[in-house]
């Protein structure tokens, strides 16, 4: 399924992020696409470190059942990528072929896994061709 699409946990920040409303709009637009069209994967660790930053990080921290509540509606029904011995070979190759971060690697790997033609990011190059995932900073004008 090519047409699936990978989402980057700085997408899901963006969503609650009122002082950037182009970034908000157009993060609250793939994750709605996401849900409702099916096309949209997130890992265990786009799970994770959403929920911190919602948690922990945000000016007004998610309470529990409002982190709850997103978790079963929004991150637990994107999640398809877990941890596997395989996921962690493939990032460990992709950070030494790459030269990204481990972190990073791990994203692109879970990417790779679920066998999506887009990443999209605002951390690494947009345009960018990972073995076969293309790399989309959705926030630039120039992208889609």
């Amino acid at each position: 399924m090519r047409d699936r699409f990978f989402l980057d946990t700085n997408i899901f920040v963006y969503t609650f992020d009122s002082r950037e409303p182009k970034k908000q709009a157009k993060a609250q637009d793939l994750v709605a696409d996401a849900l409702t069209r099916g096309r949209g994967v997130i890992s265990h660790q786009v799970v994770q470190e959403f929920l911190h930053v919602a948690t922990q990080k945000f000016t007004n921290p998610l309470s529990e059942s409002d982190a709850l509540l997103y978790l079963d509606r929004v991150l637990g029904p994107l999640c398809e990528v877990l941890p596997t011995l395989d996921l962690y070979r493939s990032t460990i190759g992709l950070a030494a072929r790459w030269k990204y971060s481990f972190y990073d690697s791990l994203i692109v790997a879970a990417a790779l896994k679920s066998e999506c033609a887009i990443l999209y990011t605002e951390d690494l190059k947009h345009g960018q061709e990972v073995e076969g995932v293309t790399l989309m900073n959705p926030f630039l004008k120039s992208a889609k």
